[in-house]
């Protein structure tokens, strides 16, 4: 009896629509007529698709977020405190969507329409992890295994690259931070060698800044 109870008080989503009036708005309508104003956002975050049977509880969840979300979203716009653990690429959107339980095409459809509203854009995701990477000391290797991962195309990764610090720069900033003034033989200079191409810097960029340091290193 409690179960029957408890599949009467779901409530289907019979529609999503892109408002006519804000751009950031999404218009989700239940089977009871039920309209719920949420924003980008909130459809990835709760991975709403039309069809699915939503809860009273999370209605009431989905109208608190939406307020917070439209905040931020109006910072997002700005490039104001861009997180890209916030964010997500056309393909995780539909990866997203097909694990809460939308069909395929419907979360490809959903994945273009948001792409179409400007709540996904993978060029300007692209760019924002190439940032926060390459602010936390990452070369451009890590940086294209995030692209990789997060499902940015690759003939996206090349302008986002363009947006790292100066290889060398960070090199040698990471250095001084791991050597703290002190000299560097053989070995040292080999642990920092694995230290930095395990953060995606590559020989050729490591080299110049070792013979800076001290190591007599010729071009291999």
């Amino acid at each position: 009896v409690r179960r029957r109870l408890r599949r009467r008080r779901l409530m289907r989503i019979a529609r999503i629509e892109k408002s006519k009036h804000k751009q950031e708005r999404v218009l989700v309508f239940l089977e009871d007529e039920t309209l719920l104003r949420v924003t980008g956002a909130e459809l990835l975050r709760f991975g709403l698709y039309k069809g699915m049977d939503v809860p009273p509880e999370l209605v009431v969840e989905l109208q608190a977020a939406a307020q917070q979300s439209q905040v931020e979203e109006a910072a997002a716009r700005t490039g104001v405190g861009r997180d890209p653990g916030r964010m997500h690429s056309k393909q995780e959107v539909q990866r997203l969507l097909t694990k809460k339980g939308a069909p395929e095409d419907e979360a490809a459809e959903t994945a273009d329409w948001l792409e179409g509203l400007g709540a996904v854009n993978d060029e300007a995701y692209a760019g924002v992890i190439a940032r926060h990477y390459g602010t936390l000391g990452y070369g451009p290797a890590r940086v294209k295994q995030e692209l990789h991962r997060r499902g940015i195309p690759k003939e996206l990764w090349d302008g986002a690259l363009a947006q790292l610090p100066p290889a060398q720069d960070t090199i040698r900033a990471l250095a001084h931070a791991k050597l703290r003034g002190k000299s560097l033989d053989t070995d040292t200079s080999r642990r920092l060698v694995a230290y930095l191409q395990r953060r995606g810097f590559s020989w050729n960029d490591i080299r110049p800044v070792l013979n800076e340091l001290g190591q007599d290193i010729d071009e291999e």
